[in-house]
């Protein structure tokens, strides 16, 4: 089959999980992005919220099954030779749609072709074909050696630390955030004086995230016992008690991702707008948060669109944004936040 070769490359992704302005929640979902030619695939594909099937929460043998699965050494899951390439981060479930494609050897090279938005058992490539994607030809050596590594270790790859380490004064709001989080698929606790922690535990954290009344003599402590430890972490600090503000932090503080392979990849906000660079075309959220006098929470969603590549500068509603404010802004692969500067 006549195909032009692109290289096939594998790399840490997220769909970061939150907690949503209308009250809703999104999953958090690590998985391994396909690389086509230095650039994720998914973002070939529109705007589209979505996981590989090498998701790093499946057990062991499933997600090794389903790296042979693309290596062609089991049948395929689909009719007509087809393999799901990207699915529903909620369920994965075919009904939700999927992103399928046909996989095939051509002598040594592995060629992905036909892909499609597929809902039922069989695709309808005249109606819902990526017609400008692929097809692609993959030199075997390389993509055999990408997929095998990730089942190189019997237990699979080492799962990504989702558990976060709570510190701060209010243990009510604490809770609250620690329960925001368990929902979303991220786990958390609580604790008052991480030098009690035992170092095991300590390394099973990829985060954490210190409350505003925390005093910097706690937070010295706090990094020690995980430097004595010998285990790297992101420490967050809280910028308001506002659940939602504090889990896009967290979300933010998770993402292993290349900088280079994420769709979101800035964010200011100051002077009544919020500056937004996003790396291709996605649909993108904008949500302001502010504390009145009275420390009550103001939530206003200031922008929901689709954005191409490139800077952008949204305006915000100035009543959304007086006082102390802040802004996240969320695709579904990755998020910002940033306090309102004036």
């Amino acid at each position: 089959m006549s195909a032009a070769y692109a290289t096939f490359g594998l790399a840490p992704a997220m769909r970061a999980g939150g907690v949503l302005a209308d009250g809703g929640y999104q999953i958090h979902r690590d998985f391994v992005d396909f690389v086509v030619d230095g650039r994720p695939l998914l973002f070939q594909l529109s705007d589209l919220d979505a996981v590989s099937p090498l998701a790093s929460d499946v057990p062991p043998a499933i997600f090794t099954e389903q790296v042979r699965s693309l290596l062609l050494e089991a049948e395929p899951p689909l009719p007509d030779g087809r393999f799901v390439i990207y699915g529903c981060p909620e369920c994965a479930d075919l009904a939700c749609g999927a992103v399928t494609a046909v996989i095939e050897r051509d002598g040594d090279d592995y060629i992905w072709r036909d892909f499609a938005w597929q809902t039922d058992e069989h695709a309808d490539l005249e109606r819902n074909g990526y017609h400008g994607i692929g097809p692609f030809r993959f030199a075997g050596p390389e993509y055999r050696a990408a997929l095998a590594a990730l089942i190189e270790d019997a237990d699979g790859p080492p799962a990504p630390r989702r558990r976060v380490l709570l510190i701060g004064a209010r243990v009510a709001g604490l809770a609250r955030l620690a329960a925001a989080l368990r929902t979303i698929g991220i786990g958390a606790d609580i604790t008052q004086d991480a030098r009690a922690v035992p170092a095991e535990e300590l390394r099973g954290y990829g985060a954490v995230a210190f409350g505003r009344a925390v005093a910097e003599a706690e937070r010295a402590a706090v990094r020690h016992a995980f430097e004595r430890a010998g285990v790297e972490v992101v420490y967050v600090d809280g910028l308001a008690p506002i659940i939602p503000l504090l889990v896009a932090q967290i979300e933010h503080a998770l993402d292993r991702s290349p900088l280079p392979q994420r769709r979101l990849t800035d964010l200011v906000a100051a002077d009544g707008a919020a500056g937004i660079e996003v790396t291709s075309p996605c649909r993108v959220r904008i949500t302001a948060y502010r504390l009145d006098r009275l420390y009550r929470t103001h939530t206003q969603e200031v922008f929901d669109g689709i954005l191409e590549p490139g800077r952008h500068r949204i305006p915000l509603d100035p009543k959304a944004v007086k006082g102390e404010s802040f802004v996240v802004a969320r695709t579904s692969g990755s998020v910002l936040v940033e306090p309102m500067g004036r």
